[in-house]
């Protein structure tokens, strides 16, 4: 088959590492929806070199031959860019990347193109289904001259790099891209580039020489005519090529990812900022009801509110494609906002607006900023979407100025826990209902304001979460379409242990608004700690971390990495537990977090050293009692001078902390000092039953520990009966923490020859195994292996 331009043999050569099409075979099924979407782009067939077959007599082994020379005169070179491609001894690499680019180097076109829009492009296009290690994005660089630019399909998530499926759920990864998209911008990009070559329009050229040709003078008029006809050409043509571009844009079909920065303060009035903050909230919250938007949470841009870095590395940073500024004052019964839209990679500025409008007006301004950045970013809006954004909270703005206040008060006390702030909060979120008590976000506001109280004050004292419960549902008779409510809801019901009615009123919040990440982290936690659906659980912690940047990952990481730990795939859980570290945050503490899992694969030595870093990083960290038990007998002395290390400390705070008190207790056992040991055995004891009484909640490590203590101490009656009730209350938890420590627990040596411990060893194993594969099988489906 000829190519459409005269002189080459096929206009596309598809270029890869036979390893790459085995499997899923992704690349015979990318060369037929690419052949698919050529032929709705291309008026005339467009013919494509594929190779299909390793047997096609262009084996590795074999030299290349006039065939395949005569096959590379082609007008597009594609190579399938894979974490292989990119070497120089493949024979994709030697015989086909190479000889191309030197072949069209030479030939009447030569290898880089200038488009109709004056940008310059490479006939080579490269197609990435891999990230690149920096040694081969070079190589690739030196052959062609330049940076390499090309079209990724690339599924993004963290601890995954593989090739984007045709048939992919974009909310489930982290750049979103759609393979069908990204089928045409590949089209696309082929055919501006033959555009370029010459092919389209040629005859037309062609034409307009002759009808221009000067046979005879042509009388004055006619050439007045010719001229005022070729100069209006010459203005419909380019204002035809600026609105189509504006129409087909972007022709990079970026991700529709943004982060809201803080916005300024005009006016010298630093008491007026939470004016401004309420507008980049509004916002933020408008453009995070677009199903469309990936939109970062406010907490994870606060960071940048005197920013010194360029939008480049902050959109790097929130892994972002765009980010909107503003500045905002306000005087007297007028305001104004001025607000940009960056595109981050290349710090260019995409629109910008100035609104000067009434303070009345302010709800408008804030429903149109949001549509017009989604108009600009080609995000398309429903219907549904446009009535939330539209809708206006409240008919007084004095109720609204409170409710402000009240927000920013808030938001002190979040970081400080300074109860004067908490009760200005109240103070002002009550004000903003006594003036319009249609005022819905004001009770979620008071709401909230309750639950951080109960939290981190009252210590889950019941009475504040009624009240939660009693606003959130006032909020919704006012507003049913009001997201946050339904989360309150729903945080009500996780903490009262009604599973079922929280997960369907944090589905209704993401229904509303799909970029709530603490909905699908709540959910998250829901799904894997109390119903040990990890898959589900997975699934929704991966889907809040694409929401939340910076230092407040880290929940979300540790999360992660306990349930990976839990359900047996250590890798990952290292994995986890590393992002943490890199965090910076309680870095002491996440050394010891590693350390436990090389506690667990008996990795001694390493684990001894990952302490033993932690602790030169915080000297005043106690090494964590409960991790010494696992250790051989050589390390008694050092697990007694830990635990002795460890009473002497909580006896100065006044308090010991009676988790690990049988854990003390073996420690001083082991050195000889017995009259100690007993003595924290019966404080376990004691401590233990306390806790069964509060429930089930507490009742599974309770059981576990009280078993292990009675053991140790002979009665083995009582052992059992522990341990029957530990299996008993874990239900339908898995984890394999109990299936190894079990196993392990110096605690149970007197019976764990027994068949009825061993008995009760298989059962526990079981479970967690059905579980392990479960997850495995669902980690293989989604590439996360």
């Amino acid at each position: 088959m000829s190519s459409i331009i005269e002189g080459y043999n096929y206009d596309i050569f598809i270029s890869y590492r036979q390893k790459d099409n085995k499997g899923d075979r992704w690349v015979s099924e990318f060369v037929e929806a690419l052949k698919t979407e050529l032929e709705s782009t291309f008026k005339e067939e467009i013919s494509v070199y594929f190779d299909i077959n390793p047997h096609d007599g262009l084996l590795e082994t074999h030299d290349v031959d006039a065939s395949l020379k005569e096959k590379l005169k082609c007008l597009i070179f594609i190579p399938i860019i894979s974490r292989t491609y990119c070497d120089s001894k493949s024979f994709a690499w030697e015989h086909e990347f190479m000889p191309f680019v030197e072949q069209a180097s030479n030939d009447q076109f030569g290898l880089k193109v200038k488009l109709a829009n004056g940008n310059v492009a490479s006939r080579v296009l490269p197609i990435r289904i891999h990230e690149l290690d920096n040694a081969d994005i070079k190589l690739c660089e030196s052959v062609l001259g330049g940076g390499l630019r090309g079209i990724d399909f690339i599924y993004k998530e963290p601890g995954v790099d593989r090739p984007l499926m045709p048939k992919e759920n974009e909310e489930k990864y982290l750049n979103k891209t759609k393979y069908r998209n990204q089928i045409n911008k590949v089209a696309l990009g082929i055919r501006e580039i033959i555009i370029a070559l010459g092919h389209f329009g040629s005859q037309d050229k062609v034409v307009s020489k002759e009808i221009f040709k000067p046979v005879s003078k042509p009388p004055k008029s006619h050439k007045t005519i010719i001229i005022a006809g070729s100069i209006l050409a010459l203005v419909l043509t380019l204002l035809g090529y600026l609105i189509i571009s504006k129409l087909i844009k972007p022709s990079e079909n970026l991700e529709k990812s943004i982060a809201v920065l803080p916005f300024k303060l005009i006016s010298d009035e630093p008491d007026k900022q939470y004016l401004a903050d309420g507008m980049m909230d509004a916002i933020t919250l408008n453009l995070s009801k677009i199903k469309d938007l990936r939109v970062i949470s406010r907490t994870s841009v606060e960071q940048y509110r005197n920013p010194t870095k360029t939008t480049t590395t902050i959109g790097r940073e929130l892994d972002v494609n765009f980010l909107l500024e503003g500045s905002f004052q306000k005087f007297g019964d007028n305001a104004r906002l001025i607000v940009q839209l960056i595109k981050t990679g290349k710090e260019g500025h995409i629109w910008a607006n100035n609104y000067d409008r009434n303070w009345s007006d302010i709800f408008t301004v804030q429903s149109e900023v949001a549509q017009a950045v989604a108009t600009e970013l080609y995000a398309s809006i429903t219907q549904e979407e446009k009535k939330l954004i539209n809708k206006i909270p409240t008919t007084d703005t004095a109720a609204y100025d409170f409710y402000l206040k009240a927000n920013n008060y808030l938001k002190i006390y979040e970081k400080n826990r300074d109860s004067s702030f908490y009760k200005n909060a109240v103070a002002f979120f009550n004000a903003a209902l006594v003036i319009d008590p249609s005022f819905a976000k004001a009770y979620t506001g008071l709401a909230s304001a309750y639950y951080e109280r109960y939290y981190y004050e009252t210590y889950f004292k019941e009475g504040f979460m009624d009240s939660v419960l009693v606003l959130a549902i006032k909020a919704l008779s006012i507003d049913d379409q009001l997201d946050e409510a339904y989360y309150f809801k729903g945080l009500y019901y996780v903490i009262n242990g009604h599973i079922t009615e929280a997960l369907d009123n944090l589905d209704k919040a993401l229904k509303i608004n799909s970029n709530y990440y603490s909905a699908y982290e709540l959910k998250g936690n829901t799904l894997t700690w109390v119903l040990n659906d990890f898959v589900k659980g997975i699934d929704n912690y991966n889907k809040a971390l694409t929401l939340i940047q910076g230092d407040e990952r880290t929940s979300l990481l540790d999360n992660l990495g306990r349930l990976y730990l839990d359900i047996g795939f250590i890798d990952k859980a290292k994995y986890y537990y590393r992002e943490v570290l890199a965090l910076d945050k309680d870095l002491a503490s996440y050394l010891g977090k590693l350390a436990w899992i090389e506690y667990n694969l008996e990795n001694f030595e390493e684990a001894l050293r990952l302490e033993k870093r932690a602790n030169e990083i915080d000297s005043t960290r106690l090494i964590g009692m409960e991790y010494y038990y696992y250790l051989p007998s050589v390390y008694c002395q050092e697990a007694y001078l830990n635990a002795n290390k460890w009473v002497e400390y909580y006896k100065k705070q006044g308090a010991l902390p009676l988790d690990y008190s049988y854990r003390i207790g073996y420690a001083f056992w082991q050195v000889g000092k017995k009259k100690e040991a007993e003595y924290y055995f019966n404080q376990q004891i004691k401590y233990s039953e306390e806790r069964i009484k509060l429930g089930r909640l507490w009742s599974i490590t309770s059981d576990y520990d009280l078993a292990a203590t009675y053991a140790f101490l002979g009665e083995k009656v009582n052992a059992y009966q522990y341990l029957d009730e530990f299996y008993k209350n874990m239900g339908d938890k898995y984890s394999l923490w109990w299936t190894i420590q079990i196993e392990h627990d110096p605690f149970f040596s007197s019976i764990r020859s027994e068949e009825r411990f061993q008995k009760i060893v298989k059962n526990i194993e079981a479970k967690y195994q059905t579980e392990h594969e479960r997850v495995r099988k669902w980690l293989e489906e989604q590439g996360m292996l």
